[in-house]
């Protein structure tokens, strides 16, 4: 691994000048490495993190790459990552115009990194810097504690999704420029839409009320605004009263409250293994806004390096080979999901969108298909509309509010399914939907979405470690229940229970389902099962695991 030549670099401030005058705001440093596909393997578990700590997981993971790689030889194009400065790797085959349109697309991820809000926390640190502390801080523990360090390793790396990431961003963000009141923000985040459950009709015009009342009497104006509040809603103040008592965030996030008020962790002889878990903790935080960007950070950065190459005369004489590369990366499956494909053409279909004028309550209210079809504003505003879903927005807002029906249409999406042909024992593929709620929800179901596991603080004491599973629809995976209650009851010190929600009984539809057209009439298209749920409660107890009904 070495940094590139100054050919190279030239190359890269060339892509980044055209790119700031297409909008793209990002530092002005950043690294750039030249890696071999060895390299590659061996970065990967670490996340392309060169200096993050060594675990044997890592050492596992580098053998399986190797294996693959020897069976399918493969070229990973680059990797970019988010530290201070960005640092990013490309391979040593690239020629020079496949290095422009890589560039682009890096350029891309580092405008994600530095300007979407999700990763706000981590725009003031240099993360390889820390994580080379992190590993000399391990491998110091290894030196006097041996193999323990491991165990600690493993059992926090179990818990490393039960950290309250959102509470983290709560903490920290702020709108830029504006210093509303917390009885402001309570009305219109918590008291309207928990409470009172209003229309969005309705909360908008609250919204214009509030902001008239300000620009007529500038700062009496918040003060004018709830006069008219409380005479409308007389338990308002009681209920902002109660609000502003200081809530208890402490079962939000397990790996905390085991740090925090675990006996055992903060034993004089046992506090190096808070050191672990902090480490474990941190880089899990670190890395918790890219996997839950993964379309829109793919999809922007795929939407950049085609616009601004396109319009390079770099790419003079290898137009086809552009083509080649850029439809490997951005061809839409008919089965599956490619982060790549979809994000980018969601980018270009908003953009048309806006400029056309069709996010405005005029189109929306249209209900002729003809008018909704010929409606065009011209207002020029798409490119600036994009940059604002790309500062605010995560896949679960990107998808939930921008995949629609004339999307799904333009782009041919479907939703597939398959069924055993049981003559011929082969799966017979067909499609199942062409809705784009259904779209929708497939994409949503395939997003990451750790389970919402919080302690119960008013249960934990004598009793041990009591943890509630919020049932979201999906059940915890019971394969990987006994190995994480095992590393509970190590870092408590004590009795773990979990209250969790799983299957009872599955009831297949009384009523056959039709045929499916060109199907061997003996294959039917499976139909819709009813679950019925139970609440269960595991307890790990000496290391021995039981399971009951609560």
């Amino acid at each position: 691994m070495q940094l590139i030549d100054q050919h190279a670099k030239a190359i890269m401030e060339g892509c980044k000048e055209r790119a700031r005058d297409a909008g793209l705001r990002f530092d002005d440093e950043s690294l750039e490495y030249v890696v071999t596909n060895r390299d590659l393997l061996e970065l990967s578990p670490k996340v392309m993190i060169p200096t993050m700590y060594d675990y044997w997981v890592h050492d596992v993971e580098v053998l399986q790459g190797k294996g693959r790689y020897e069976l399918y030889p493969h070229n990973p194009y680059e990797t970019v990552i988010n530290t201070r400065p960005a640092i990013s790797f490309y391979n040593d085959n690239n020629p020079d115009w496949l290095n422009v349109m890589i560039f682009y697309h890096v350029i891309g991820h580092i405008d994600f990194f530095q300007n979407n809000l999700y990763f706000q926390h981590t725009w003031d640190d240099d993360f390889t810097g820390q994580a080379l502390a992190d590993k000399r801080a391990i491998t110091k523990l290894r030196s006097e504690k041996g193999r323990w360090v491991d165990y600690v390793i493993e059992f926090a790396r179990s818990l490393d999704n039960l950290v309250d990431y959102h509470g983290l961003l709560a903490e920290r963000f702020r709108p830029r420029g504006v210093d509303f009141s917390a009885r402001v923000d309570y009305y219109f985040d918590v008291f309207l839409q928990d409470e009172k459950k209003a229309r969005i009709s309705e909360y908008v015009k609250e919204m214009e009320r509030f902001n008239e009342a300000r620009r007529q009497s500038g700062e009496a104006g918040e003060d004018n605004f709830f006069k008219a509040v409380q005479s409308r809603y007389p338990e308002f103040r009681a209920m902002f009263e109660k609000a502003r008592q200081p809530r208890d965030r402490r079962g939000r996030d397990v790996m905390r409250f085991l740090m925090e008020h675990s006996e055992f962790l903060n034993r004089e002889e046992n506090k190096w293994m808070k050191t672990v878990m902090e480490i474990v903790r941190n880089t899990s935080l670190y890395f918790q806004p890219q996997i839950r960007t993964k379309i829109m950070n793919e999809g922007w950065a795929s939407y950049w390096h085609e616009t601004l190459f396109m319009r390079d005369d770099r790419i003079s004489g290898h137009e086809v080979d552009f083509a080649r590369v850029n439809a490997a990366v951005t061809a839409m499956p008919r089965v599956g999901l490619n982060p790549y494909a979809l994000g980018m053409r969601l980018f270009y279909f908003i953009e048309e969108a806006a400029d056309k004028g069709r996010y405005s309550r005029s189109f929306l209210s249209l209900l002729d298909a003809g008018q909704r079809r010929r409606f065009d504003q011209s207002t020029g505003l798409g490119r600036e509309y994009i940059f604002k879903v790309r500062e605010n927005l995560n896949d679960f807002l990107f998808v939930s509010n921008f995949v629609e029906q004339d999307f799904v249409d333009r782009n041919g999406l479907f939703v597939a399914d398959r069924v055993l042909d049981e003559k011929r024992m082969v799966w017979r593929w067909f499609v199942k939907s062409r809705d784009a709620g259904a779209y929708k929800q497939m994409v949503l179901d395939g997003l990451y979405h750790p389970p919402l596991v919080t302690v119960d603080t008013a249960a934990t004491g004598a009793d041990g470690l009591c943890l509630q599973h919020a049932f979201e629809g999906k059940p915890l995976v019971r394969d990987f229940v006994q190995n994480t209650m095992l590393g509970l009851e190590f870092l408590w010190g004590d009795k773990v229970q979990l209250e969790t929600t799983e299957v009872k009984t599955i009831r297949k539809p009384d009523q056959k389902q039709p045929t499916l057209p060109g199907l061997a009439p003996t294959v039917e298209a499976p139909g819709e099962a009813e679950i019925e749920w139970q609440r269960i409660r595991y307890t790990m107890k000496d290391r021995k695991l039981s399971r009951s009904l609560v």
